[in-house]
């Protein structure tokens, strides 16, 4: 009994001999590392945001036909085309391209500009080219932001890089006017109206403006405007009359049902009696002196052209409409 114990204390003391040999681990220090810029549009924004043209275009190769054309008339991811132009135009193979589709002038938008603005382009996608003949090529639809069709065009990829989005804070709601360039906020991507943050819109400012990607810009309207719905009939001025009536007699001088009145513009009727012209809304509003704007969002440009710019909308303080005002900070 007593080797018993003796061999079983032995065992015991075994982890403790070696725990003993082992070297104390040396502390570490683990640095933060430091946060990455973060961009304000990732690539579907960036290269399917569209744009508006104001050069017409001139002799540009398009999308004339698919390899699946007899079952098929859109094409998207992975889809074979085959395009009206080929080595002798300069096509190479391994070459990209975007997918654009122009969808007409623009007209009948909100705008701050008179004149042509350009013709709006929607950018669809992009393809490489994989063989190329003299007259034609065959192409692999690499990126798509819309289903292709024949009869889009091809034209060079433009070089964009997001703008880098600006620390999160509370947007200023109450800001005065920078006195930069004003424009106006004309139509949306998509044909949307009503707009929030990440939607992509355009404007008329452009590079005629001095206006550069990166560029951030205040989204405004004027005090009492803008909105869906509005109060037509506010007030109702009820005829007046003397005492303390019910609403069965048009309320009464002064109960909680009559009009306000100003004492400055009584006067006394025929009957003797006092009478005052009612104070309104639409009185008080056509006096008051110049009141601040109502600051609804935040937008940056994306891509600017002559005489507009593509911009996302990158902070709101309330729903954005078409037709608001824009300014350059």
């Amino acid at each position: 009994m007593k080797a018993l114990l003796l061999s079983f204390a032995c065992l015991l003391a075994l982890p403790l001999a070696a725990n003993a040999q082992t070297p104390a681990a040396t502390p570490q220090m683990i640095l933060p590392t430091a946060a990455q810029p973060v961009r304000v549009a990732g690539e579907s924004a960036l290269f399917c945001a569209g744009y508006i043209r104001y050069q017409r275009f001139g002799e540009t190769p398009e999308i004339v036909g698919a390899e699946e054309e007899q079952e098929q008339r859109t094409y998207s991811d992975g889809d074979i085309v085959y395009l009206n132009a080929g080595s002798r135009h300069g096509v190479k193979e391994g070459q990209n391209f975007q997918i654009i589709r122009p969808r007409g002038d623009v007209k009948g938008v909100h705008r701050n500009k008179t004149g042509f603005l350009g013709t709006y382009v929607q950018e669809v996608g992009q393809l490489q080219v994989f063989k190329v003949r003299e007259n034609t090529s065959a192409a692999k639809i690499t990126f798509a932001c819309d289903t292709a069709l024949l009869g889009d065009l091809i034209v060079e990829i433009p070089v964009r890089e997001s703008p880098l989005q600006r620390p999160e804070a509370n947007l200023d709601r109450f800001a005065d006017p920078s006195g930069k360039q004003v424009g106006r906020l004309m139509m949306a991507r998509d044909n949307r109206e009503l707009l929030t943050r990440n939607d992509v819109v355009y404007i008329d400012l452009g590079g005629e403006d001095n206006v550069k990607r990166g560029d951030y810009l205040t989204i405004y309207r004027p005090l009492g405007t803008g909105n869906l719905t509005r109060v037509d009939n506010e007030e109702m001025a009820r005829n007046r009359a003397t005492g303390f009536q019910s609403d069965r007699y048009r309320g009464g001088g002064m109960s909680n049902q009559a009009s306000r009145a100003k004492d400055e513009t009584a006067f006394v009727d025929a009957n003797g009696r006092y009478r005052y012209r009612p104070i309104t809304t639409r009185e008080v509003k056509k006096a008051r002196p110049d009141m601040p704007r109502k600051i609804v969002g935040e937008m940056v440009i994306l891509d600017v052209q002559s005489r507009t710019a593509t911009a996302i909308i990158t902070r709101v303080a309330s729903e954005v409409h078409t037709g608001d005002w824009v300014e350059i900070q």
